[in-house]
């Protein structure tokens, strides 16, 4: 088997920029990698995630419970690694995934109020993804730790991935979920034992490049020689 590696974080934390920076480093280093994003909004399968998203079902992220809303999300991921990157996957390759079956975990177990509600569901939802599904457990999580003020203003010109308007998700736009999303990985990222990177300490948000090394060294140490 290879390696699966994913990389998480809120909205506006550079899940994209620092998984193309880790796969152009690895690349050249002749790991050959292939890169994988979530949700897959090229696929068929993302067209519930992107009504949901767009408020067809609630205009807010809380009025779709959060096991609904997982399922969504995982059968877009089940579509993409049974089409897409299985068989790479098996071959032994490196796969870098923006977002994967923990940004369930960040932005669907931050509904739950108790560590208790939070813990049941998070237990279902790897029952679910990883067993029913069969989805490949990540050999590590590397979350961006960058708080919702910071993130918000990097994504506040941003445009929506799924339609390419300026309309945010129901999701983006809504900052009471973003800040839940964030304590609740904060709560996930010491449970499961996830990688931090801090990347935006006092407030101010460190360089892209600087960021990109401390990543790169976290995966190197997971990939060995």
């Amino acid at each position: 088997m290879g390696r699966l590696i994913a990389i998480e974080g809120i909205d506006g934390s550079g899940k994209e920029t620092q998984t193309r920076l880790l796969f152009a480093r690895l690349a050249a280093e002749g790991w050959n990698p292939m890169a994988v994003s979530f949700p897959d909004y090229e696929s068929e399968a993302s067209c519930i995630v992107k009504m949901y998203l767009a408020g067809r079902f609630g205009e807010r992220a809380e009025d779709v419970d959060a096991k609904t809303a997982s399922t969504f999300f995982a059968i877009d991921r089940y579509v993409s690694y049974k089409t897409k990157w299985e068989q790479a996957y098996k071959a032994g390759r490196v796969i870098l995934a923006d977002r994967y079956v923990t940004s369930n975990m960040i932005h669907q177990a931050g509904k739950l109020a108790t560590a208790a509600e939070k813990d049941e569901f998070l237990d279902w939802l790897c029952s679910f993804e990883y067993g029913v599904y069969g989805l490949p457990e990540p050999d590590a999580v590397i979350f961006l730790d960058v708080p919702p003020q910071v993130g918000a203003a990097i994504t506040k010109s941003r445009k929506n991935k799924a339609t390419g308007q300026a309309e945010k998700d129901i999701h983006e736009r809504d900052e009471g979920h973003i800040q839940k999303s964030y304590d609740n990985a904060k709560y996930i990222a010491g449970k499961y034992g996830w990688q931090v990177v801090n990347c935006a300490p006092g407030g101010a948000l460190r360089s892209v490049e600087d960021i990109g090394e401390e990543v790169y060294q976290i995966v190197r140490g997971k990939l060995g020689d």
